[in-house]
């Protein structure tokens, strides 16, 4: 009898281990794709990054009917990961692609992710556009600058109505400190890059007239 019961076991972790095995692959496949979207976003490369975005979301249905009936390894890390790199690439990219013009962020149903994966996401996407807006001050477009900025702390500001407990949001808080440190680096950048801007007209201005 106890054989039996044994066996039974054995054949179920195995394939608990099979699925497990094919949903780390899918995983890590999804982390590629999101990442390789996040490089050509960054070299407003659209095209490239929309062909990666959608890999990388077909991936991410696969990985969830893979893991249907198995809700112990479907919540064991990896797919929220997954989820939450998924999420933030694609708020980037409507971002990025509208220049900040609309602010239409997909939302966590349209995406296919849990709610937690997808505020973490946008946490992520803080750090992203921090990035986007070092490069607009290199070019000295303050006014898109400015308007990005302004994403940023719209998104924080979201962010801190979510106060649960990190069992509940995987971690949020933490994120929302980031990401609070990062948009004041990031009002500080833009305002100095300004400030400065208008001291070097002022001069050439002064040296016009001298």
């Amino acid at each position: 009898m106890l054989e039996e019961i044994s066996s039974h076991i054995r054949e179920n972790l195995e394939v608990k281990d099979r699925i497990r095995e094919d949903g780390l692959k899918i995983s890590r496949e999804i982390v590629r794709e999101c990442r390789t979207a996040s490089f050509a976003l960054h070299g407003k490369d659209f095209e490239k990054a929309g062909k990666s975005i959608e890999a990388a979301g077909n991936s991410l249905k696969k990985l969830v009917a893979r893991f249907e009936g198995h809700a112990d390894i479907y919540h064991a890390g990896f797919v929220e990961h997954a989820q939450q790199e998924y999420s933030e690439v694609a708020v980037l990219y409507r971002l990025l692609k509208d220049e900040g013009k609309t602010q239409d962020f997909p939302s966590p149903d349209e995406l296919g992710v849990e709610y937690a994966a997808y505020l973490n996401g946008l946490g992520d996407v803080v750090g992203e556009l921090r990035r986007h807006i070092l490069d607009l001050i290199r070019a000295e477009a303050f006014e898109k600058a400015e308007v990005f900025l302004g994403i940023m702390e719209n998104i924080h500001a979201t962010l801190m109505e979510f106060d649960y407990p990190d069992a509940i949001t995987g971690g949020l808080r933490r994120k929302t400190d980031v990401s609070r440190s990062l948009i004041e680096k990031t009002r500080g950048d833009v305002v100095n890059s300004i400030q400065q801007k208008k001291l070097e007209v002022a001069m050439k201005s002064l040296e016009a007239r001298l």
